[in-house]
């Protein structure tokens, strides 16, 4: 259903933008399979956080790491099943581990940094991380995006620093953690994606 709807919709934007070639008219599809696929999974995932009684935590990890996932990238799995249990085990497993576990602010000081500067690193490499179906090809909008990846980092773990909720924290702390993962090559290679820039060449 979601591939049809993607398909219909590439086509009308084909016939009001006749220059549109085939592989752009690909990427164009793909970037709507991502968009649109979006929506059942936030569903899914909010109905097995209600299930498991952690839908508040599941919708506020959803609602802060949105931003520097946005901005950081990542890579995507290749079927919408497979993407449905990512996506579900992503934001419901951070939301278990952050209100079962406590952090004494001695930790805090301690891994918060690490993760900042492991953070930075990865986001220096490897950030905004697209992928061959959904490329980022504008040098303006990949330097764009690295910089704000930058700022979305150092400002959630600052608060993750102060904040004096222990749940809200550990979502920051946990969440831009995995998510930096996400981005490496590592995680790339084991998932079997392409970075766009590995596909078109740098922009």
């Amino acid at each position: 259903m979601i591939d049809k709807i993607c398909e219909f919709l590439t086509n009308k934007i084909r016939k009001e933008m006749p220059d549109i070639d085939d592989e752009r008219a690909e990427v164009i599809f793909y970037g709507l399979q991502n968009i649109i696929g979006e929506i059942p999974k936030i569903f899914i995932t909010l109905i097995v956080g209600w299930i498991l009684g952690i839908f508040e935590l599941t919708l506020y990890t959803f609602l802060i790491i949105m931003p520097y996932k946005a901005f950081s990238g990542g890579f995507h799995l290749k079927t919408h099943i497979g993407c449905i249990l990512c996506t579900t085990i992503y934001f419901c497993g951070i939301a278990f581990l952050s209100k079962y576990i406590i952090l004494s602010q001695t930790i805090k000081y301690i891994i918060i940094p690490l993760i900042w500067i492991f953070g930075l690193w990865m986001i220096t490499l490897y950030a905004p991380a697209d992928t061959e179906n959904v490329p980022i090809l504008r040098k303006k909008d990949r330097k764009r995006n690295k910089i704000l990846a930058y700022i979305a980092l150092t400002v959630g773990l600052i608060v993750a620093l102060f904040i004096p909720n222990n749940e809200i924290a550990n979502i920051l702390i946990f969440g831009y953690f995995i998510q930096t993962l996400c981005i490496t090559k590592l995680a790339y290679k084991l998932t079997k994606n392409k970075y766009g820039y590995e596909v078109y060449g740098n922009a």
